[in-house]
């Protein structure tokens, strides 16, 4: 591997390994929710949720879209789909 291919993977991956972004990526990982779906499921303020879900979009992570007044989130790239289906069935085989 090249030296900015690790690079780009480690960025992402610690974009990836807060425990609030991690939930919010397995929330996704079942389809598009709003912010305010995911602030009930991860139990924490919009202000909180907003912050790592910027996170989680610069890294481009995640996208949205805007229906009037409700933002909708969804994980933007397939890779990242595949990547936390295969840690939850590594570390979560009962879920």
């Amino acid at each position: 591997m090249k030296e900015e291919q690790i690079e780009a993977m480690s960025k992402l991956l610690k974009s990836m390994s807060h425990p609030i972004r991690l939930k919010i990526l397995c929330l996704l990982q079942e389809g598009e929710l709003s912010v305010g779906d995911i602030r009930k499921e991860v139990k924490t303020t919009n202000a909180n949720v907003s912050q790592h879900l910027n996170i989680l979009r610069n890294q481009g992570i995640i996208d949205y879209r805007k229906d009037a007044n409700f933002i909708y989130n969804k994980i933007s790239d397939p890779r990242i789909l595949h990547l936390i289906q295969k840690m939850s069935s590594l570390f979560c085989p009962d879920y």
